[in-house]
């Protein structure tokens, strides 16, 4: 199934996109709920982030080649993570799908896409085993995990590098019953392939990460972890247009503009 968030008549709800309508869900996403007879034309609605997270989780270098490529460009062996390793993000940069994503004017040239799975999550989990990951897990969507690179290497913590209003574009929509294992991202600039690669070749799988997280941090309902990327990103300009595809899931789409 693919659930939306959206707005419709001044209002925020959740539907179940059905070919080219949403049914509208009547109660929550992750609790009771039924679907009712109203239905909205999905071309003319405007979808939103599909979920705002209470906790939003986020997993760095987590793809080999990615690791290797990062490494090689400063200079430096490659360093692989030796067990999973979890950090965060803010809601306040979560942008949607078709939202644009705003370059501060102050930024440098090296603004950059990281194309990336998301995980969200249905149930409330704690001492979660590897087994039993899994099923905490309502559905996929797709994140873009914008950085801005000399930030990144100058400031104490990353508020600004990975977190700034807009740098987080998530959706466009949540779909249940994946396999990341068989799913490949690509990542286009301006319509152009930059990246492909196998969204399930991980360093540490989603259920290790799941595990290994609920053995301190309770999970809830809502809650989203953005799994990593691979290969190499380029720089983005004002004016470029990245999308996000994720096989099974869909488009993540957002346009580059000019800020203060």
């Amino acid at each position: 199934m693919i659930w939306c968030r959206f707005e419709v008549d001044g209002r925020v709800a959740y539907g179940l996109v059905d070919g080219d309508r949403i049914r509208e869900l009547q109660g929550d996403l992750f609790g009771e709920n039924t679907i009712s007879s109203v239905s909205h034309d999905l071309p003319k609605t405007k979808l939103l982030v599909p979920v705002i997270p209470k906790t939003f989780f986020c997993i760095g270098l987590n793809y080999a080649d990615h690791v290797i490529r990062r490494a090689s460009l400063l200079g430096r062996p490659p360093v692989f993570p030796e067990k999973p390793d979890i950090g965060y993000r803010a809601n306040n940069a979560l942008i949607a799908h078709d939202d644009d994503i705003v370059k501060p004017g102050d930024s440098g040239e090296e603004f950059q896409y990281e194309g990336e799975l998301v995980a969200v999550f249905g149930k409330r989990a704690k001492h979660v085993s590897r087994d039993e990951a899994l099923d905490c897990i309502l559905g996929w969507t797709i994140g873009n995990d914008v950085t801005e690179r000399t930030w990144q290497a100058s400031d104490r913590t990353l508020w600004r590098a990975k977190n700034a209003d807009t740098f987080k574009p998530m959706g466009p929509w949540i779909v249940t019953g994946l396999d990341p294992s068989d799913m490949t991202t690509t990542v286009r600039l301006n319509g152009i392939v930059m990246d492909e690669f196998a969204t399930g070749n991980m360093i540490f799988d989603v259920a290790t990460y799941v595990s290994e997280l609920t053995k301190y941090v309770t999970i809830e309902p809502g809650d989203v972890m953005w799994m990593g990327t691979d290969g190499l990103p380029a720089n983005m300009k004002v004016g470029d247009t990245v999308e996000v595809e994720i096989s099974g899931i869909g488009v993540l789409r957002n346009r580059v503009v000019a800020g203060r």
